[in-house]
């Protein structure tokens, strides 16, 4: 078994660490503090190609596989999460359904300037009674002649403010919990859809979250996503692949953490050297580098799985699942040890472990909690016993 990356790999890992460290690191702090979208820098990353990563050409994106995503979300991350979720959304929740389930029709509409960059999108399954039941949605599409009526709220939407379009779930079924449910593609500009509140959060907070309002927002048949009643396997399909993206966030984070806790420790002296030459420091640093790494291996699995799943490899739930939850409590841990190394300079916002910290936590959140992804491993693993009887 082979762990090396390949030319196209290293081309792209070396690209987006370099846009890192000259034009995201400088300003991070920058956007945090303002809750400052930074639409200069995602048009700058659509022009390197990174708003449609694994996405074919011929439909806008760069024609890359998923590891080669999974590289770019991490070291964009590395530079700036906030940053890094923008790319994700649009990359993961977006672009890929719309790939995979739309018409040729809708992706020439609705994928090709999504990819390419020139518009941005979102997904929209979160409603105030329906987080980790998706089955629970409310909000309704009525059939209306040549059109569907849309009515609703969902919550919690990033790129919610800036995005053109949306996949968005609504109920067409009141007698079926999850067979009831389709997804639909709404512009931005539909007539009756408006952006709600916008959360102040806690951290990446250059990336807008928002709750999104239909009223009687009226969309063609054939914006339908995939077929009437299968919103629930859209949605499904689509989370699997997006874990990868969150858990390449959380990878992004952690290493960020690591590396200003390294430097750091070499830089600050206490009894006269470096506290980089003190045991208890260096454990730290050891654990840290050990639980990134294992981290890394996993999200790269969890990407190079989805491209077999793609030419035929079966289902990959449970690794993305695995990827996504490791790497989130990687970040929060390392995050953690991060501002112990810094001691009291790293619960200050002079130093950018404590941003790092905050940032960390929602990738144990969104996208499923790290409760959700150990449900969706232990239903697999329970599978995989010849013991299993389908209960």
């Amino acid at each position: 078994m082979r762990f090396e990356l390949t030319d196209e790999q290293k081309m792209i890992r070396d690209m987006t660490r370099r846009f890192a460290d000259d034009r995201l690191k400088p300003i991070a702090a920058e956007i945090d503090r303002n809750h400052r979208f930074p639409k200069e820098i995602v048009a700058e990353l659509a022009e390197l190609g990174l708003l449609g990563v694994a996405i074919p050409e011929e439909w806008g994106g760069a024609g890359m596989d998923h590891v080669a995503y999974a590289i770019a979300i991490e070291e964009i991350s590395r530079g700036c999460a906030s940053t890094g979720v923008i790319l994700s959304v649009n990359n993961s929740l977006y672009c890929d359904p719309v790939h995979h389930f739309g018409t040729d029709a809708i992706r020439e509409r609705y994928l090709k300037p999504f990819a390419s960059g020139k518009k941005l999108g979102c997904f929209g399954l979160t409603e105030s009674g329906a987080g980790t039941d998706a089955g629970g949605t409310r909000s309704t599409a009525i059939r209306n002649g040549d059109h569907w009526l849309l009515n609703g709220t969902k919550n919690f939407i990033t790129n919610g403010r800036e995005a053109d379009a949306t996949i968005c779930f609504f109920r067409t079924s009141k007698t079926d919990k999850h067979a009831g449910i389709s997804a639909f593609l709404v512009p931005s500009d539909a007539k009756g859809f408006s952006v709600g509140k916008v959360e102040d959060k806690l951290g990446i907070c250059g990336s807008s979250t928002t709750e999104l309002v239909f009223e009687d927002v009226r969309v063609p048949i054939d914006h339908l996503l995939g077929e009437e009643g299968q919103g629930f396997k859209v949605a499904m399909h689509t989370l699997d692949g997006g874990r990868i993206g969150i858990a390449s966030q959380a990878l992004g984070i952690a290493q960020a953490a690591f590396e200003a806790a390294r430097d750091y420790s070499l830089e600050r002296k206490q009894f006269g050297k470096p506290i980089g030459d003190f045991q208890a420091i260096q454990w730290m640093l050891a654990d840290m580098a050990t639980r990134i790494e294992a981290a890394r291996l996993l999200v790269y699995r969890a990407a190079a799985a989805k491209d077999a799943a793609k030419k035929g490899g079966g289902r990959y739930s449970k690794t993305s699942a695995m990827a996504k939850l490791f790497a989130s409590e990687t970040a929060m841990w390392v995050t953690t040890k991060a501002i112990q190394v810094f001691g009291g300079y790293g619960y200050t916002k002079d130093y950018p472990v404590e941003r790092h910290f905050r940032d960390a936590k929602i990738t144990e959140i969104y996208e499923g909690t790290s409760e959700v992804q150990r449900m969706v491993i232990a239903a697999a693993v329970l599978k995989e016993s010849p013991l299993y009887e389908g209960k």
